[in-house]
């Protein structure tokens, strides 16, 4: 059985006293046995959310690395520094980092390969824009970002990511895949997995994923969970969220 899991990306957001302030909201409630809780905050933040967090099945995760252990890289951060805040799991490839930064899938594949090393869980995004859904290239596009992040990847390192289906025309928009066109693109994305571990990497939805939403999509057989946005920066909506997974 492949163990549900909420991830929260706050993206830009949350000051330390705001993040001081979600967390002790967030505190007072339980969270369900067998169930996996990552909060993928700003690196300002990380510091503090894994010292208070410690102890607790609440797993603290960043949005970014680089692919080089050290180096003149400036305004960069390495593997390394996350490991030393006891960061585990870390963003990649996703479409703002894409669109906004330039990223391109080798540049995500190398920090994929760099995050397994250092013994980081990566979150490799993937998901097609508006435009190339219309023209029927949505198989094409998340064929393509897979496996050229995977590349040089051994299959047993596979089965240590997980990945998260994010179509770039529900980022925000208000606008969510049904649940069955993200179960139907989410089955593609395990066959295209290494055979031995189809059934091992857990795959996540992630689009304008909101509590009214994401019981539907917790039904379908291939998805164990999902990358919130907007509704993870509230801790009533992102613990209310908890309860569906």
């Amino acid at each position: 059985m492949r163990t549900p899991i909420l991830a929260g990306n706050w993206k830009m957001y949350k000051t330390i006293l705001e993040t001081k302030d979600f967390l002790r909201q967030f505190h007072k409630n339980t969270i369900p046995d067998n169930r996996e809780v990552v909060i993928c905050a700003p690196f300002p933040s990380l510091p503090w959310l894994t010292e208070a967090c410690e102890g607790t099945s609440i797993q603290i995760g960043a949005q970014n690395v680089h692919w080089e252990l050290e180096g003149a890289y400036t305004g960069e951060v390495s593997v390394a520094m996350l490991k030393s805040l006891n960061v585990t799991h870390v963003i990649l490839g996703h479409s703002e980092r894409r669109a906004y930064f330039a990223e391109t899938d080798e540049m995500i594949g190398r920090k994929l390969r760099t995050s397994l090393t250092a013994g980081l869980t990566p979150i490799l995004c993937v998901g097609e824009t508006l435009e190339e859904k219309e023209l029927g290239k949505t198989n094409e596009v998340v064929k393509r970002q897979i496996r050229t992040a995977l590349e040089d990847v051994s299959p047993v390192e596979v089965g240590k990511i997980i990945i998260a289906y994010e179509p770039v025309w529900a980022i925000g928009s208000g606008l969510a895949a049904t649940d069955e066109d993200a179960e139907r693109v989410i089955s593609y994305i395990r066959s295209l997995l290494p055979e031995r571990y189809q059934d091992k990497v857990r795959l996540l939805y992630g689009g304008s994923v909101k509590p009214e939403n994401i019981g539907t999509y917790m039904k379908q057989p291939n998805i164990d969970g999902a990358l919130v946005g907007g509704a993870s920066l509230d801790p009533m909506q992102f613990h209310q969220m908890l309860g569906e997974v």
